[in-house]
C-alpha cells in the first residue's frame, strides 16, 4: 500500500511538474562537457542561475549534473545519448530501466522538460527513433513528460522558400505523426551559421546575424530579415504539409567565435544576443514565443571536427565570459 501510494504522489509530481513547464516559454543554453578543466557540475548550475538562464539541455544522463540540478527549478532538456537509442528501441524493459535509473529517481526536485531520443541521428539509426520513443512513453507512462528526437535541417527536402519544405524521409512523417499524437514538440538544431558558410554567395552576413541588410525574403506575404527566421518557418511549413499539429522547440542554435569563415567573438555575441532578444517575439508565421536552447555553455577543446565545433562556447572553463551576453 505504502508503494502505491508513493507511487501515486510520484506520478502527480510529475504531471504537475510537466504543466507548470509547459507554460515556460524560456531561452536555456546547452551544457556540452568535452572540455578540460569544466568546473564541477555545482559550479555550472549556479553559473546558470547568476547569469537567469532558467533551462539546460544535457546530451546524457549524469548523475553529478542532475543530483547539482535538484531544486534549482532550471527546466532540463536530457538527450539520452545517441549510444543508447538502438538499446531503448528494442524492447520495453531497457525502456523502463532508463526511465527509473535517469528520471524518476530524480523526481520531484529536477524539473524535466523533455527528452530527446537522439540528437541529429542518421542512416540507419534513425528506424531506432520511432519505437525508442514509443517505449519511453509507455514507461512513462502518466508521467507527463515529453518524448521527442533532436533533428538538424537537413531532414527536410527543400527550406527555400520557406514555405515550400517538405520532409524528406517517410520516417520523419512517422515521428511527427507520433509527435501529433502525444503531444510533444519537436526538437530542432537551427543553424544560420552552417547555411551561411554553406553559401556566402547568395547569404549575406547580416541576414544571418539578425543585423539589417538588403536581403529579404517574401513568401506567402510573409517578409523574412533574417535567416533564423526562414529556416524555422521552412519547419514549421513541413510540419504543416504533414498535417500534423506538432509545436516546435529549438534544441540548438549558435554562432562560433574563433575558427572559421565568418566565427569571431563579435559575430558570436552578435547573434547570440540577438536570438536571446528575438525568439520572445515568435516567428513570422507564428507569433508567439518560441523556446530555445543556445549553443553552447562552455568552449569545448575535445570536440572532433572543423576548428569551429570547439568554439561555440559563451564561457570559458574558468567560468569568465567569452563574451558579455544578457539573458
Amino acid at each position: 500500500m505504502e508503494l502505491q501510494r508513493a507511487a501515486s504522489v510520484l506520478a502527480t509530481a510529475l504531471v504537475l511538474t510537466s504543466i507548470l513547464a509547459g507554460r515556460v516559454q524560456s531561452v536555456g543554453v546547452c551544457y556540452g562537457v568535452h572540455g578540460d578543466r569544466l568546473p564541477k557540475p555545482a559550479e555550472v548550475v549556479q553559473l546558470y542561475k547568476s547569469n537567469g538562464i532558467t533551462a539546460i539541455g544535457l546530451y546524457e544522463p549524469d548523475v553529478q549534473t542532475l543530483l547539482a540540478l535538484n531544486g534549482s527549478n532550471i527546466g532540463v532538456l536530457i538527450d539520452m545519448a545517441d549510444a543508447n537509442v538502438p538499446r531503448l528501441a528494442s524492447g520495453a524493459a531497457q525502456a523502463d530501466l532508463w526511465v527509473q535509473l535517469n528520471i524518476k529517481r530524480y523526481y520531484p526536485g529536477v524539473s524535466f522538460r523533455y527528452i530527446a531520443v537522439g540528437n541529429e541521428l542518421a542512416g540507419a539509426a534513425t528506424q531506432s527513433i520511432l519505437p525508442a520513443i514509443k517505449n519511453l512513453n509507455a514507461a512513462l507512462a502518466k508521467a507527463g513528460i515529453k518524448v521527442s528526437t533532436a533533428v538538424k535541417m537537413d531532414v527536410l527536402a527543400t527550406s527555400s522558400p520557406p514555405s515550400s519544405a517538405v520532409f524528406k524521409d517517410d520516417y520523419m512523417k512517422q515521428i511527427v505523426a507520433l509527435l501529433g499524437a502525444t503531444g510533444a514538440p519537436l526538437l530542432a538544431n537551427v543553424y544560420p551559421y552552417f547555411a551561411y558558410i554553406g553559401d556566402q554567395k547568395d547569404i549575406d552576413l547580416n541576414f544571418a546575424l539578425f543585423q539589417p541588410s538588403s536581403k529579404v525574403i517574401k513568401d506567402n506575404g510573409l517578409s523574412y530579415t533574417n535567416l533564423f527566421d526562414a529556416m524555422v518557418d521552412a519547419v514549421y511549413a513541413a510540419l504543416r504539409s504533414a498535417k500534423v499539429q506538432v509545436p516546435l522547440v529549438i534544441s540548438e542554435s549558435g554562432w562560433p567565435s574563433a575558427g572559421g569563415v565568418g566565427a569571431s567573438v563579435a559575430n558570436a555575441r552578435t547573434y547570440n544576443q540577438n536570438l536571446i532578444n528575438h525568439v520572445g517575439k515568435g516567428m513570422p508565421s507564428r507569433p508567439q514565443p518560441l523556446e530555445t536552447y543556445v549553443f553552447a555553455m562552455f568552449n569545448e577543446n575535445r570536440k572532433t571536427g572543423a576548428e569551429t565545433e570547439k568554439h561555440f562556447g559563451m564561457f570559458n572553463p574558468d567560468k569568465s565570459p567569452v563574451y558579455p551576453i544578457k539573458f
